[in-house]
Order: structure tokens, then C-alpha cells, then sequence
């Protein structure tokens, strides 16, 4: 096995694993450290303006990955957009967002740098997961320089073939769609599926909760009989 076919056809697999598996034992098991430890309470600082920042545009970027590789083309299509219009709109849409959490990581990061209290309180994996999603963050940016080069729009067919090949379990399909990437492409994927690999053993898995929040506003109507 080469080692394109086992980080495209079979590390998402194992990412994908880990990610559903270890969260799922942690919320059974560690019900009480399943929290985002926020550190506001030792100091809020920039807290409030990073995290806003960080948080709107992870949100926005997750969305538009999620629906622009999964999509079909041919919903493209019938809305009248063209790969080159599609690969515009993803290069301005992720570029915006990118650099609001890019703005977003630096004010956390420099709140945890300068702040004393907040940095003693700072885990290891706290860097790491910071540390992690900067580097993931500015190889995504890197990849619109590789982008504007390409404007056609054949780079991000062969990305979303290889996304569609990934949900379907063809891992064999799906490392031979991408193997013929730009590289910041490939690495760009590659840290993004080990984050989802270390998702489960930091902070981030308060995010489930999010998802949890949701579904409770959306809750069915309770009965509660008046007092007699």
C-alpha cells in the first residue's frame, strides 16, 4: 500500500473512528469533564472578541466544506454555476471566513501568551488543539494561491470526488481521485482529518454539546397539568 492510498483512503477511516468512538466513551465515562473549561472566569480580556471571531467562522467554514464537497455537481448545475464560478465563490467565502478565525486564534493565543493566570490554568492540549487548528487554518489559506492558478475548477472536482468516494466507504476510489493534487492540498487535508482525530481528547468535544443545544430549543412542547 502506498502511502497516498492509506492517507486518502484509508486514514480517514481511522480519523473517523477515533473522532466517533473515543467522544462517545468520554461522554459515557467523563460526563464531568465534558466541558469547554473556559478560563473567563480567571480573566475575559479578549476572550470575548476571539472567541466570536473564532467561533462564527469555524462554524461557516465547517458548513461550507461540508456542503461543497458533498454537494453534487449537477445542483450546481441547475442553479447555473460553473466549477470556475463554484471554485470563486469558495476561494472568496473560505478566504473571508478563514481570516476571521485566523483573527480570532491570534487574539486566544495572545490571551493565553500574555495573561499569567490563564496560562498557568493553559494544558498541554490546549496548546496543541491552538497550535493545531493555526497550522491547519494557514495551509487552507495557503491553498488559494494554489487555487487562483487554477481557475477551472478541474483541482476542485478531483477534491470532491474525493470527499463523495470517502462517505460512500470507496477508499480505494477515493485515494486514486486525489492523487493527482497539489501537495498544500493533500497536507491541508491531512491535518485537517488528524484534527478530527484529536478532537475527542481536548476542550473541543463541548462542541457536541452545541449540537445538543439545538435539538433541546427544538424539543417537543411539555404538558404540566395546572395546580389544583
Amino acid at each position: 500500500m502506498s502511502l497516498n492510498d492509506f492517507l486518502f483512503g484509508v486514514y480517514p477511516y481511522i480519523a473517523g473512528t477515533v473522532f466517533l468512538g473515543v467522544s462517545l466513551v468520554r461522554f459515557d465515562r467523563e460526563q464531568y469533564l465534558w466541558r469547554s473549561e473556559s478560563s473567563q472566569l480567571l480573566r475575559t480580556g479578549t476572550l470575548r472578541l476571539g472567541s466570536n471571531l473564532f467561533h462564527i467562522g469555524i462554524l461557516g467554514l465547517f458548513l461550507g466544506h461540508l456542503f461543497g464537497l458533498l454537494t453534487p455537481l449537477a445542483v450546481f448545475e441547475a442553479l447555473g454555476l460553473t466549477p470556475h464560478d463554484k471554485q470563486l465563490i469558495a476561494m472568496t467565502t473560505g478566504g473571508s471566513l478563514g481570516l476571521l478565525i485566523f483573527a480570532g486564534l491570534l487574539l486566544l493565543i495572545w490571551r493565553r501568551l500574555t495573561e499569567p493566570r490563564v496560562r498557568a490554568n493553559t494544558k498541554v492540549m490546549d496548546w496543541v488543539t491552538l497550535l493545531w487548528l493555526l497550522a491547519t487554518l494557514l495551509l487552507g489559506l495557503s491553498t488559494l494561491f494554489e487555487s487562483a492558478q487554477h481557475l477551472g475548477g478541474a483541482e476542485m472536482l478531483q477534491l470532491m470526488a474525493w470527499a463523495k468516494h470517502v462517505v460512500t466507504f470507496q477508499g480505494v476510489s477515493a485515494a486514486a481521485d486525489i492523487a493527482g493534487a497539489a501537495f498544500i492540498f493533500k497536507l491541508h487535508i491531512v491535518f485537517g482529518l488528524t484534527l478530527f482525530l484529536l478532537f475527542p481528547f481536548t476542550r473541543l468535544v463541548h462542541v457536541w454539546s452545541g449540537f445538543a443545544s439545538v435539538a433541546y430549543l427544538l424539543r417537543p412542547w411539555q404538558l404540566v397539568r395546572s395546580k389544583r
